[in-house]
């Protein structure tokens, strides 16, 4: 069982991970646009900073960014305020931020014992625990990490126990993305095949109209698709068009064509 302190130890490695990425990118890598809309690589950062010093419980900067496109809900508007505000900072000293409160966080995870780990919290998933909340930060952390990671050229860390969480984390979803999104039909089998992760088989089955995980497709299944972890995250996070990856074959879709294109283009689940 993984417990609230195994994951904020996860967050802090990855915390860790990212700073070593950044520690060395040039003034181009810093620009580089990324898959995320309006947001380039030293954006990244300013955005993690941001959350992390908010979570810790200091105040947003009285910044009032212009209007952007890309900002489309309250929560874009407050993440924007912390972006813009320093988008005319050097990229040295986000990252000097960024080192500084994952310091901090990194102290009080140390000071918490394992019942606060288990208090009731808000995460963007609905109401659970601190130790749930922790465990979407990796996602987001991760996630913005192979963001950084594509947009300058760099893959890697698409194996371990950080990409493996993420990746758990992110098939909670699969029920929703066939069953509602995709509105398979009742009796529909999908399986999902997804490369370099463990346990990267996932199979959902719609019965009575409603979508579950299921242990096999012992009677085959209807649709099988299969992609890498990046291609998995990229859609599931919204950063790749679904019509791209299946024009440039990213996805293989074994059986039901229809409704293997119908799924791939409800892959889109935010967490």
């Amino acid at each position: 069982m993984t417990t609230g302190r195994d994951l904020s130890s996860m967050l802090c490695r990855e915390w860790d991970t990212l700073e070593t990425l950044c520690a060395s990118l040039s003034e181009d890598q810093w620009r580089a646009a990324t898959d995320c809309p309006g947001w380039n690589v030293k954006d990244l950062i300013s955005h993690l900073v941001g959350v992390e010093r908010m979570i810790a419980g200091h105040a947003a900067p009285e910044h009032e960014p212009p209007p952007k496109a890309h900002v489309k809900n309250p929560l874009g508007e407050r993440n924007e305020i912390e972006v813009d505000f320093r988008r005319g900072h050097p990229p040295e000293d986000v990252l000097e931020e960024f080192r500084v409160i994952a310091a901090e966080r990194a102290r009080g995870f140390e000071a918490m014992s394992d019942e606060d780990f288990e208090q009731p919290s808000w995460t963007p998933v609905g109401q659970g625990t601190v130790g749930d909340f922790v465990s979407t930060r990796i996602v987001d952390t991760w996630v913005h990490e192979q963001d950084i990671r594509q947009a300058i050229g760099v893959p890697g860390h698409l194996t371990g126990p950080i990409p493996d969480h993420v990746y758990a984390r992110l098939i909670l979803g699969l029920p929703k993305v066939v069953g509602k999104n995709a509105a398979a039909p009742d009796g529909s089998v999908v399986t999902f095949h997804v490369d370099g992760v463990t346990n990267g088989d996932v199979v959902i089955g719609v019965t009575g109209g409603r979508a579950h995980a299921l242990e096999s497709a012992l009677g085959g299944a209807d649709v099988r698709l299969v992609m890498n972890l990046q291609t998995f995250v990229c859609l599931t996070c919204g950063r790749w068009p679904p019509e791209r990856t299946l024009r440039t074959g990213l996805v293989e879709i074994e059986g039901d064509k229809d409704l293997g294109e119908k799924i791939v283009g409800a892959l889109n689940i935010l967490f």
